[in-house]
C-alpha cells in the first residue's frame, strides 16, 4: 500500500478505544432486568392481575378490559421506575424490519401541568399507518388505518427509555401486515396437530410447543472504511472489488482469537442482549475475515423470533458505538463465505419430552420415528415453498457458494437414522425400534485425553434441513431474514402432514386395525413416497443438481419464479385449512416479496451504474492520461527507449473503461425498459432476467482495473484493508 493510501486508510478508521462499562455482577444479578417478566408482575401487579395474565399467556384465556386496565398501571410504573418515558407498540411489518413509534407517557392535566398516564386501552391497541408499509395491494394509499394489537405472550421490554410493546399488525379490513400474525396462527395449529398425535402415545400431553434457536453470522468493517465504500452503505454489499490475495483460504480465522476490538463489541452486545432477556450463550470467529457468530440457548418460537430481531437493531447501535458497522447481508463480499442464519427448530411437549429425539423404550422411539418422519414427509411436500421462504434478493447470492446451502431443499438424517427407516420401510413385521447409543470413542495412545461420547449422526455442512440429533437444523435462512418467515411455513406445512396423517390413522383404527400396527402402515407408505427428499451427500456436486432434478425435487434457481410456490394451489389450501394465512394475505405477501426483489435490484443497479461511470471510469482515464503522457515524453526523447509496455497497459486499461461503459449503459436501457412493466411479478422477472445479468459483467471489469490502476488513486478502498480489521 503506498503512503498516500495509507494515510487514506488510516485516517478512515477509528483509532480511539471504547470503554465498555463492566457488567456489575454475575449475568444471573442482571438478566431480563429490562424485561416486564415474572418477576417484574410479581411485584408490580396484583395477585389477581398477575394469575389473570399467566392463564392468557399460557392458555390464550381474553383479556378483559379491567384486567388490560391493571397490566397497564403495572407496567407503566416498572418501565418508569427504569427510566422509561415514552411507550410504543413494536411490531414486524412486511419490511422484514422492526416498526415503532414512539408516545410520551406524559399527558396535559388541564391545569397547565402533565400526568404520567398508559391505559388498558393504549396497552391492547394503537393505530399505525397501514398503507404506508408494504401490503401487497391489500390497502389503497388513501386507505391509511391498521391497527397493531398486543400480544401478551412475548413480554414487553425497554429499550433506551422506551418501553416496548410486542405487536400483531393488521390491516383495518382485518389481514395480517406482519410477520408475527401468521407465526402465532402456525403455532396454535402445530400444537393442535400435535398434541392429537402425541395422544396416541400419552393421554397426558396438553401442549405441544415449538422451539427456535438461531445462530446469527454476520460481519463487522471499520465505519469509517464503511463510509468511503457507496456500495456497502446503500446495499449491504460490495458490488465491485478484487478479491484480496489472502482471504478464507488458510481457514486461519475459523474459531481464532478474537480480535480485542471485536471482542469489546461482543462483551457489549452480550450485556445488552442478557439484560433485554436474550439467552445468549455463544461467541466465535466464522470462517470468512471478519465474519462472525452469535448465538443463544433454544427459546419457544414466538420469544425466540422477537429477540433475533431485537437482536439486529441492538447489533447496529452497538457496533456504532465501537466504531464499526455491522453487514447483515447474505454476501457482502465475493469469494468468501456468505453469512446465514441457521434456525435449528424442534417439538416439545408439556409433559418435558422433545419430539425429536430418540427415547429409551419401543413407545418412545415410535413416537420420535412418527414425528421425524412427518417432518420428512412435510419437508418432502413442500420443497419449493420451503425454498420460497428463505429465498431473497441477497440469500440468492449466498446459497450453494462457500459453504451454504444449495437452492434445492433436502435433508441429511445421518446413517444410523437413515438405516432405522429403511428397515422399517422393509420390514413386514412390527418389531420395536431401537437405536444404538452413543458410541464410546477412545483417543489411542493419549491416556489423559477423556473417553468421548459419539453422537449418532454426523453433520452435513450442504444440507439445508439438517437432522442433529434431537432437532432440525434450517440452515438456509438468511442473515438478514426474519426467521418468522421459515418458521411459518414450517409450522404449518408439519402441521397439515400430521393432521393428515391422523386423519390416516384414525381410518385405520375404525376399520378394526389395532393402532401401532395402524401407525407403522402409515409410516411405511410414508417412508417410502418421501425419501426423494433424503440425501446425505455433497449437495454442491453437479451430479446432485441432476439426480434432485430426476427425483422431482424444485431446481428452480430464479427468486422470483421461486415466490411462485406461494400461489400453488396445495400451498393456498394447506394454509387456509391450517388457519394461518387466506389467499389473499398469501397474493398480498407475494407480490410484496417481488417488489421487494425488483427493488433491492433496482437500487443495486443504480449505485454500480454510478460508481462506474462517476468514480471508476474517471480514475482510470486519469491513469490512462499519466501513461499516455509518459509515452508521448519517452517518444520525444527517443535514444531507443521501450514504451511498449506501456502502450499496452494504455490499451488494456481503454479496452476495460469501454467495456464498462458499454455494460452500464445496456444496464441502464434494460432497467428503463423493466420499469415500464406493470405487474410485479414479470417486472421482478424482467429484472432477474436483464438487468441483475449485467452486474457481473461490469464487475468483472472493474475488478480487472483496480489490478492495474495505481494504488495511490484507486477510489474505494479495497478488499485487503476492508476484511482485516486493525
Amino acid at each position: 500500500m503506498s503512503l498516500l493510501r495509507f494515510k487514506m486508510v488510516d485516517a478512515a478508521i477509528n483509532h480511539t478505544a471504547v470503554e465498555v462499562k463492566a457488567p456489575s455482577g454475575r449475568p444471573s444479578d442482571y438478566f431480563g432486568e429490562l424485561v416486564f417478566g415474572h418477576e417484574a408482575m410479581k411485584k408490580y401487579l396484583s395477585k389477581a392481575d398477575y394469575k389473570a395474565l399467566l392463564d392468557t399467556m399460557e392458555n390464550g384465556s381474553p383479556l378483559t378490559r379491567e384486567l388490560a386496565d391493571g397490566i397497564a398501571a403495572g407496567m407503566k410504573q416498572w418501565a418508569m421506575d427504569n427510566g422509561a418515558d415514552h411507550y410504543t407498540h413494536w411490531f414486524q411489518p412486511l419490511t422484514g424490519g422492526t416498526a415503532e413509534k414512539h408516545d410520551a407517557f406524559a399527558e396535559p392535566d388541564g391545569e397547565g401541568g402533565v400526568l404520567e398516564e398508559f391505559s388498558g386501552k393504549l396497552l391492547v391497541q394503537q393505530e399505525p399507518d397501514a398503507s404506508s408499509f408494504p401490503n401487497g395491494g391489500i390497502r389503497n394509499t388513501f386507505e391509511a388505518r391498521g391497527y397493531s394489537a398486543w400480544d401478551p405472550a412475548s413480554p414487553a421490554f425497554i429499550v433506551d427509555t422506551t418501553l416496548c410493546i410486542p405487536t400483531i399488525f393488521i390491516a383495518y379490513t382485518g389481514e395480517a401486515l406482519d410477520y408475527k400474525t401468521p407465526l402465532l396462527r402456525s403455532l396454535t395449529a402445530i400444537d393442535r396437530a400435535a398434541t392429537e398425535v402425541c395422544r396416541y402415545f400419552d393421554k397426558n400431553v396438553g401442549r405441544v410447543n415449538s422451539f427456535l434457536g438461531w445462530e446469527q453470522e454476520y460481519f463487522l468493517v471499520d465505519e469509517g472504511l464503511w463510509a468511503l465504500r457507496p456500495d456497502l452503505m446503500l446495499t449491504g454489499r460490495t458490488l465491485m472489488g478484487h478479491e484480496s490475495a489472502k482471504n478464507q483460504q488458510l481457514e486461519d480465522h475459523y474459531f481464532g482469537a478474537i480480535p480485542t476490538r471485536v471482542i469489546a463489541f461482543m462483551r457489549d452486545l452480550e450485556y445488552e442482549c442478557l439484560k433485554l432477556g436474550i439467552p445468549v450463550k455463544t461467541r466465535h470467529n466464522e470462517v470468512a475475515p471478519n465474519q462472525f457468530e452469535l448465538a443463544p440457548v433454544y427459546e419457544p418460537v414466538n420469544q425466540a423470533n422477537d429477540h433475533n430481531q431485537l437482536l439486529m437493531t441492538i447489533m447496529d447501535k452497538i457496533a456504532r458505538r465501537h466504531h464499526f458497522r455491522v453487514l447483515l447481508h447474505e454476501k457482502p463480499f465475493k469469494g468468501i463465505n456468505g453469512s446465514g442464519k441457521h434456525n435449528n427448530w424442534s417439538l416439545g411437549t408439556d409433559t418435558g419430552v422433545n419430539l425429536l429425539a430418540p427415547g429409551k423404550t419401543p413407545s418412545e422411539n415410535l413416537q420420535f420415528i412418527t414425528f421425524l418422519v412427518n417432518v420428512i414427509s412435510a419437508v418432502h411436500r413442500h420443497n419449493g415453498l420451503l425454498k420460497a421462504a428463505i429465498m431473497s434478493a441477497t440469500n440468492a447470492h449466498r446459497l450453494g457458494a462457500n459453504e451454504a446451502p444449495p437452492a434445492i431443499i433436502s435433508t441429511f438424517l445421518g446413517a444410523q437414522v437413515s438405516a432405522v427407516l429403511d428397515k422399517l420401510e422393509n420390514s413386514k413385521s412390527d418389531a420395536a425400534i431401537r437405536f444404538d447409543a452413543k458410541n464410546i470413542f477412545k483417543m489411542s495412545g493419549i491416556s489423559h485425553i477423556p473417553t468421548l461420547l459419539m453422537d449418532n449422526t454426523d453433520r452435513n455442512r450442504t444440507s439445508p434441513f439438517a437432522f442433529t440429533g434431537n432437532r432440525f437444523e434450517f440452515r438456509a435462512v438468511g442473515s438478514s431474514d426474519n426467521c418468522a418467515e421459515a418458521m411459518i411455513v414450517l409450522n404449518t406445512a408439519v402441521a397439515n402432514e400430521l393432521s393428515e396423517f391422523k386423519k390416516a390413522v384414525d381410518a385405520k383404527i375404525e376399520a378394526g386395525v389395532k393402532k401401532e400396527k395402524a401407525i407403522y402402515e402409515e409410516l411405511r407408505r410414508m417412508i417410502k413416497e418421501s425419501k426423494p427428499i433424503r440425501f446425505d451427500g455433497n449437495g454442491y456436486s453437479d451430479e446432485w443438481k441432476n439426480e434432485a432434478s430426476r427425483r422431482g425435487l424444485d431446481c428452480e434457481t430464479s427468486t422470483p419464479l421461486i415466490f411462485d410456490r406461494y400461489l400453488d394451489r396445495s400451498t393456498i389450501q394447506m394454509f387456509s385449512d391450517m388457519g394461518v394465512l387466506t389467499q389473499i394475505e398469501i397474493e398480498a405477501r407475494t407480490e410484496v416479496k417481488w417488489e421487494t426483489y425488483t427493488k433491492k435490484i433496482q437500487i443495486e443497479g443504480r449505485v454500480l451504474g454510478d460508481l462506474a461511470m462517476n468514480h471508476i471510469v474517471p480514475i482510470a482515464s486519469k491513469y490512462e492520461a499519466m501513461l499516455l503522457d509518459k509515452v508521448y515524453k519517452m517518444s520525444q526523447i527517443g535514444g531507443g527507449l521501450d514504451a511498449s509496455s506501456d502502450i499496452a497497459l494504455i490499451k488494456m486499461i481503454q479496452r476495460h473503461t469501454a467495456a464498462i461503459q458499454t455494460g452500464v449503459s445496456a444496464l441502464i436501457d434494460a432497467r428503463k425498459a423493466a420499469n415500464k412493466i406493470e405487474g410485479e411479478r414479470t417486472k421482478a422477472i424482467c429484472y432477474h432476467d436483464t438487468v441483475a445479468v449485467c452486474f457481473d459483467e461490469i464487475r468483472r471489469h472493474i475488478d480487472k482495473l483496480e489490478e492495474i490502476v495505481d494504488d495511490q488513486i484507486w477510489p474505494l478502498p479495497k478488499y485487503r484493508e476492508l476484511l482485516f480489521l486493525r
